[in-house]
C-alpha cells in the first residue's frame, strides 16, 4: 500500500469514528437528559412544604440566571439580542412564557399533591397532543398510523374519566401547554437555551414576588428550613442542565432516535410516582395506559420508518 493510499484509508476511517464518537455523544447526552427530566419529581418533591406558586418563582428566577449564565458561555448573546430585537419575535416569547410558566406550575402542583402518575400520563400524551395542533395549526396531512395512535390515547383518556369518574385534567393540561410551548418555539427560531433564558426573564416581574412567597400570603423567601432553602436556589441548575444537555445531544442525531429515548423521562417519573411514592395504579390506570402506549408505540414506529425510508 502506498503512503498516498494509505493516509486516504486513515483519513475515511477517521471520519467514520468521528461520526460515530458524536452519534454516541449525541444519544448519551440527550437519554441523560429525559433521565434528568424523568427523576425530577423527586427533587420538587423534598420542597412539599413549600407553596407551589413559590416554587414556580424561585425556579424562574433562578433558571434565568443560570440560562444567561451559558449564554455567556457559549457565546451566543448575540442570539439574544436579535430575538430581543424583533416585535413578533418577542411577543412569541412572551407566550412561551406563559405556557411554560403555567406547565410548570401545574407539574409542581401535581407532584406535590400525589399526583405524579396523572402527571406522567401527561408527558406520555404530549406527543399526540401536537400531532393534533400540527393538522389544525400548521395544516400537516396525518398518516393513517397517526390517526390511529391518537384515537388510542383518546380511547386510553375517555376510559379513565368514566372509569374514575373525573377527567384527568392534570394530564390534559400538561400536555396541552407543553405541546403549545413547542408549537410557539417552533415560530420562534431562537435556540433553547437564549430562548429559556428570555423566557424566565420576561416572567420575573411575577416571580420575584412569587419567590419571596408574598403572593402566597407568607414571607419566607427561601423556605422554613435550610434544606429547602439550598433546594429552591439549585432549582436553576436543575431545570437549565438537562435542557442545555438535550439542545447539544440532539443536534447530532436522528429525529427517530429522539422520539424513542423521550419517553425515558415520563417512565421514570411513573415508575418513581409508584414505586417510591406509593401512589395507586389500578387496573384502571394499567388498561388507560395501555391504549395510551399502544398509540405510541405506532407513532413512535411510525416516524421511524418515515425517516429510514427519507434516508
Amino acid at each position: 500500500m502506498t503512503a498516498e493510499a494509505a493516509y486516504i484509508c486513515r483519513s475515511i476511517m477517521s471520519q467514520y469514528v468521528k461520526k460515530d464518537t458524536g452519534t454516541l455523544r449525541g444519544t448519551l447526552m440527550t437519554a441523560g437528559s429525559f433521565a434528568l427530566w424523568g427523576v425530577l419529581p423527586g427533587y420538587w418533591k423534598m420542597l412539599a412544604s413549600v407553596p407551589a406558586l413559590q416554587i414556580v418563582g424561585h425556579r424562574t428566577v433562578w433558571t434565568c440566571l443560570f440560562a444567561f449564565l451559558l449564554v455567556l458561555i457559549t457565546g451566543k448573546m448575540y442570539s439574544v439580542r436579535d430575538a430581543l430585537s424583533l416585535h413578533s419575535t418577542r411577543l412569541l416569547i412572551l407566550a412561551g412564557s406563559l405556557l411554560i410558566g403555567t406547565n410548570w406550575l401545574i407539574y409542581i402542583y401535581a407532584v406535590n399533591s400525589g399526583n405524579i402518575v396523572q402527571a406522567s400520563l401527561g408527558y406520555y400524551i404530549n406527543p399526540l397532543v401536537s400531532i393534533i395542533l400540527g393538522m389544525f395549526v400548521l395544516r400537516e396531512k396525518l398518516s393513517k398510523a397517526q390517526h390511529t395512535a391518537f384515537w388510542l390515547a383518546a380511547c386510553g383518556v375517555l376510559y379513565m374519566t368514566f372509569k374514575m369518574g373525573s377527567f384527568p385534567w392534570i394530564s390534559v393540561a400538561l400536555a396541552a401547554s407543553f405541546a403549545l410551548y413547542g408549537l410557539v418555539k417552533k415560530f420562534t427560531g431562537v435556540d433553547s437555551v437564549s430562548s429559556l433564558a428570555l423566557e424566565s426573564l420576561f416572567l420575573a416581574p411575577v416571580a420575584i414576588p412569587a419567590a419571596t412567597g408574598v403572593l402566597c400570603g407568607i414571607f419566607l423567601p427561601f423556605g422554613s428550613t435550610l434544606l429547602s432553602g439550598v433546594l429552591l436556589v439549585c432549582g436553576g441548575a436543575v431545570t437549565g442542565l438537562p435542557l442545555y444537555l438535550f439542545a447539544e445531544g440532539a443536534k447530532s442525531i436522528p429525529l427517530s432516535r429522539v422520539g424513542f429515548l423521550q419517553y425515558i423521562s415520563p417512565t421514570l417519573s411513573l415508575l418513581i410516582g409508584v414505586f417510591v411514592y406509593g401512589e395507586s395504579f389500578t387496573q384502571i390506570h394499567a388498561l388507560s395506559f395501555g391504549f395510551i402506549w399502544a398509540g405510541l408505540f405506532i407513532y413512535t414506529m411510525s416516524g421511524y420508518y418515515s425517516y429510514r425510508k427519507s434516508r
